[in-house]
This record gives structure tokens, sequence and C-alpha cells, in this order.
């Protein structure tokens, strides 16, 4: 929730029509487009010209997300994305606590001296923005963006458009509200959605239930070839080559949760998935109980997160990047092992 002193701050700022930019992080996925789309399919209802950008492309099955063909992708319209940013009037930074998420759109908006408005639910923000609404115990930015709606006491203003979107982001992060983010506020929130007009059945099957034949073969390969085990450690992990993704017609999008089903195996507390692309080796990384991947990340792979779900990067090869993982389990055996 925003303090009542920045809410009138937000209040004020939004009192007549402006030029108006949403962020959100690289490698976006539900609850950074749909808090983006949903505060933009709320904001256009106060007249506000709003424009979307994020850093690279989502994932196709978040393309059903109405008007998700309007958002801008930095890396693809650099001179278009910088413009926008040049005219805005407000930004609002969605999703992500510290402006190295957006890659190399960090200079334009760190040269902006337009305000800066955080809403986001990662720990450690870094301090940058004017108004600030960071709060590590909300299941997901969504929920936020639904909760500052209803501060700013415009509840009617959540139509069917702003609700799809922010269900899809409150239910990707919450795992299908399994993960232990979902207090009963998400599953009231998420009601209050449905009632506004969100198509559960339909976000739902939209997101998990249209996969590719090669989503689904990718998927049985990291099952049945690709699963490590470290019994001692309470670890298992995955690794994908650019050779193997390659084989498996790899879309953006098509390892998104395979890293669940290692920490869903009995006994595991620390699973992760190594992927290698063009640039470095990309790692998520998910946890059960009190061991912090996010600090985990932080301290060894130049990432962050929360505290059971996180990501990070390294410059080093596959194989060393898996040398250097394996070796650094012992360090945390007692962690893991309580």
């Amino acid at each position: 929730m925003f303090k009542a002193k920045d809410l009138e701050k937000l209040k004020s700022l939004l009192s007549e029509p402006r030029q108006i930019v949403i962020l959100s992080h690289k490698n976006p996925d539900g609850d950074a487009i749909g808090s983006a789309l949903g505060l933009y399919h709320y904001l256009i209802q106060l007249k506000h010209k709003v424009t979307v950008i994020v850093p690279d492309a989502f994932p196709e099955f978040l393309a059903w997300m109405p008007d998700s063909s309007k958002i801008l992708f930095y890396e693809e319209s650099q001179k278009k994305c910088i413009t926008k940013i040049n005219e805005a009037e407000i930004i609002f930074c969605v999703d992500f606590n510290s402006l190295n998420r957006v890659g190399d759109m960090d200079e334009p908006v760190r040269l902006s001296t337009v305000p800066k408005i955080l809403i986001d639910h990662h720990p450690q923000p870094e301090n940058f923005a004017t108004l600030v609404n960071s709060d590590i115990k909300a299941s997901s930015t969504a929920q936020m963006i639904f909760e500052t709606i209803i501060q700013l006491n415009h509840k009617k203003k959540i139509n069917k458009k702003v609700a799809n979107c922010l269900y899809a982001g409150i239910m990707t992060d919450t795992g299908s509200f399994r993960f232990p983010s979902t207090k009963s506020e998400t599953h009231r929130i998420a009601a209050d959605l449905i009632e506004a007009g969100a198509d559960n059945f339909s976000i739902h099957d939209n997101i998990y239930d249209q996969n590719s034949e090669s989503r689904m073969r990718l998927l049985g390969y990291c099952l049945s070839e690709k699963l490590k085990i470290f019994e001692e450690f309470s670890t298992a992990y995955f690794t994908l080559s650019k050779d193997e993704l390659q084989r498996f017609n790899y879309q953006k999008g098509d390892t998104e949760g395979v890293v669940n089903y290692a920490l869903s195996i009995k006994g595991i507390k620390f699973a992760a998935i190594f992927k290698e692309n063009e640039e470095n080796i990309r790692i998520s990384f998910r946890s059960k109980g009190k061991f912090s991947v996010n600090d985990f990340a932080r301290k060894h792979f130049n990432g962050g997160g929360h505290v059971n779900a996180a990501g990070g990067n390294s410059e080093l090869s596959l194989d060393e990047t898996i040398s250097k993982f394996v070796s650094l389990l012992p360090e945390y055996r007692k962690d893991l092992s309580s």
C-alpha cells in the first residue's frame, strides 16, 4: 500500500491527463506483463496517454492479454522507446526494484527527471523512485496494482481487461495459488477480479494448456535425461545447452516452470535450471522452506528475487557454471538439511 502522503501525491499526479510510460523487467513473466497491462488499462480510462515498454520479448503464452500487441520492446525499437521515455511526464516501474533489471533502458530512465513511481514486491529496492510502494509480503505486483486502484477509490475502473491482466499476474506469480506468498487476501482479490470479469478458466488454459509439441518433448527430455539429484544436499537441477535447445526448436518461455518439477521431488529443498544462450548462462532457482535462493543468487550468480524464487546468470561456460554450483553445495549442507 502507498503511505498516505505518497498516495495524495499520486492522486495529484494522475488528476489530469498526462504522457505516461510503464516499464517492466528483462525476460518479462506473467506478473510483469499482467501488472503492466492491468495498470495500462486502468490509466487509459483516466484519459492518460500510456505506453508500455519492456526490454525484450515475452513468451507467446502471454500474448492473449488485451493490447499486448501494443507493448514496445526496447531491443527492437530503441529509438522509439527512448523518445517515449523522454516525452513521459510520469514513469511507472512495475515488478522490478533495481534499474539494472531493465537492461539497456537503465540509462535513459536514470536520466529522466520526471516522477518515477515504483510498485513492486521484491526485497531490497534500489533508491531511484520518487514514490515507492514496496511490499515483499504481497503475492505479486499484480496484487499491488489492484490494491493501488482500490486505494485511489477507483474499484469501478477494474473492468474485464484490467481484471484479466491482474488475475494472470497473480495466478502465475503464486504458482496457481500454491506458493507460500498466497494468503487469504490473495484469494479474496482473485474472487474480486473474477466478479469484475476475469475469465479464470480461459486465463489458466491460455497460459498452461496451449503447449506446442516441441515444448512437451523438451520437458520430457529434461525429466528423462537432464535431471541431476544430490540427495545429500537435498538439491536437484537441470541443464540445457544451446544445441539441446535448438534440437527442440526452443521458443521463449518453453522452459517456464520446468525447475518446479525438480523441486517437486520428495526430499528436495533446492532446485535449479541452467540454460545456455548466446551471451551467458541463465539460471532459475527455487526452494522450499527458509532456504533463501534470493541470498544465494545475489552472492554467487549476479541475481536475486524472492526467498523461494530467484534468478541469476553466469559468464562462465555451462560446464564451469555447473562445477561452481556443485562446489558451493557443501557450504549450505546445514541450511539444506534443516
